[in-house]
């Protein structure tokens, strides 16, 4: 069964947002931003200026994966 994506508003670089995640996608998230020491909206942040046209949900989706496939920015 798939599960319905959550919305949570955050503020990075001075303006609000929101992105819409699986739960799963946050649990992840929340893993990886602790394992770099950052805060959730701090690693959105650095996600949100590097993703190009990308959509900020799909784009942090993406740094999710990449990093468990462990070929994250700085790892």
């Amino acid at each position: 069964m798939a599960h319905k994506p959550k919305k949570r508003s955050l503020t990075i670089a001075g303006h609000r947002t929101s992105v819409s995640l699986e739960d799963d996608f946050w649990e992840a998230l929340t893993e990886m931003a602790s394992a770099k020491g950052r805060s959730i909206p701090a690693l959105i942040a650095e996600i949100d200026a590097s993703r190009g046209p990308c959509a900020l949900s799909s784009a942090t989706r993406s740094a999710v994966l990449a990093h468990f496939r462990g070929r994250g920015r700085g790892d």
